[in-house]
């Protein structure tokens, strides 16, 4: 095993093996609290580009021990034919079992190409593990049971990629999203028009069964992660983040455990770069706070508006307004104009609006897709992203930081979207 570095240091888990060649991308990663496991899933590539994925592979952390396993390859989760992509773990608590959702796509069949035909080539699959991913189960192809008919309406699909999570509830949830064709014109081969919509996928008997939830519309989302968050009042809401094509990030709130979303809203503070990019989002019990108002700074905390991803049909209980037991953290590339500048951003009460921290750069230069873990009871955070010198592409790098940590950085300033400021550096 290797020996994991100390928490103010990236450690790369995959390398690209040459420029052209070998590349990993897509991390995943879950952290099991009773072996106090993380699991660091990847893409492993023949090139950068997505129709040359390859298959899953995985390293395992032990916290404990401050190490690294090598890394694996998961042929358990190939369907013979196709390519497989996206990885998307979660842990279910009262088995101890993990669930790794991932797609199998047809050949080298592309995303756009599925697209422009309206042919779907991609199958939902998952594999499973009873001992903190040293072992797996056969792949089990959901496609029909969770899809059905509704696949000829699906131009093409994927999850994740990126962890789901166990609500309190006990429902299982795996984020994902599709390319929806709401009519075709039958008398026109090709004339139709696909939307990408994020949605959920979900299981309520411990995964038994699964089934998939509501398109999140009007507006168009495409990869996405969610993370539950309780009001003071104790209702449970589940946040959803997800990336847009429109420069910023879309957000929204659902009250019914993720089978349907009140319409997004796009957070002028989380901004997206040309094209958006994957983000992930973590909840977590927060700090104890020297005062009931002031923030960890020490400024007073300013009255702010309901926020506009509580629809008129949600009414938290008379009295305890919309402050939250749980906060939210955020990654990902904190520049407009290019995925460049990986950030981590705090957000202290999710169902408030312009609640979001300045950014901490968690890593300076090129930088893509990220996942994170929460260490509710140790205070730590893990998160495995895209980076190099030159190209995000280059390695997968894991980093440990603290809560303490983040709120020094951040200082508990709330971003505004008429106001610019340099985000705080590592």
């Amino acid at each position: 095993m290797e020996e994991m570095t100390s928490c103010s240091f990236n450690r790369p888990l995959f390398q690209q093996e040459d420029k052209r060649g070998v590349t990993y991308r897509i991390p995943a990663l879950l952290y099991i609290p009773p072996t106090r496991t993380f699991l660091a899933f990847a893409e492993k590539r023949s090139t950068s580009r997505d129709e040359d994925a390859l298959h899953l592979v995985l390293r395992r952390g032990v916290r404990t021990g401050h190490s690294w396993e090598p890394m694996k390859p998961l042929m358990e989760a190939t369907l013979p034919g196709h390519r497989t992509m996206n990885p998307c773990p979660v842990w279910e608590r009262k088995n101890g079992l993990v669930y790794l959702f991932f797609i199998c796509v047809r050949g080298h069949v592309t995303e756009c190409q599925q697209i422009v035909s309206g042919r779907n080539a991609a199958r939902l699959c998952f594999i499973c593990s009873q001992d903190s991913g040293c072992s797996w189960s056969e792949v089990r192809d959901l496609t029909e049971e969770v899809i059905g008919p509704d696949v000829a309406h699906w131009a093409t699909f994927a999850v994740g990629p990126g962890h789901g999570i166990q609500l309190q509830s006990g429902r299982l949830v795996i984020p994902a999203y599709t390319y929806y064709i709401p009519y075709r014109f039958f008398c026109f081969r090709f004339l139709y028009k696909a939307r990408p919509h994020s949605l959920m996928i979900y299981s309520d008997d411990l995964g038994a069964t699964w089934h998939h939830g509501r398109l999140i519309k009007p507006t168009v989302t495409v990869e996405c992660e969610v993370a539950e968050v309780t009001s003071r009042a104790g209702q449970p809401v589940l946040y959803c983040s997800a990336r847009t094509p429109n420069r910023c990030r879309a957000e929204a709130l659902s009250t019914d455990h993720g089978e349907c979303f009140q319409s997004p809203a796009l957070s002028q503070q989380l901004c997206e770069p040309p094209h958006g990019c994957q983000g992930s989002v973590v909840s977590f019990q927060p700090l104890e706070i020297p005062s009931g108002h002031q923030d960890p700074a020490g400024k007073d905390v300013p009255t702010v508006q309901q926020s506009p991803l509580l629809g008129s049909s949600w009414r938290p209980q008379r009295g305890a307004g919309t402050l939250s037991e749980s906060w939210l953290l955020y990654s990902h590339p904190t520049s407009k104009k290019r995925r460049v500048n990986l950030g981590i951003y705090l957000n202290q009460s999710p169902l408030e609006a312009a609640c979001w921290s300045r950014p901490w750069i968690l890593h300076c230069g090129p930088c893509g897709y990220s996942d994170l873990a929460a260490l509710e009871k140790e205070g730590l955070f893990g998160c495995l992203f895209e980076c190099g010198a030159k190209q995000e592409c280059e390695q997968i790098a894991f980093r440990l930081f603290t809560d303490r940590e983040i709120l020094s950085h951040v200082r508990g300033d709330c971003t505004s979207p008429d106001r610019s400021s340099e985000p705080a550096q590592s």
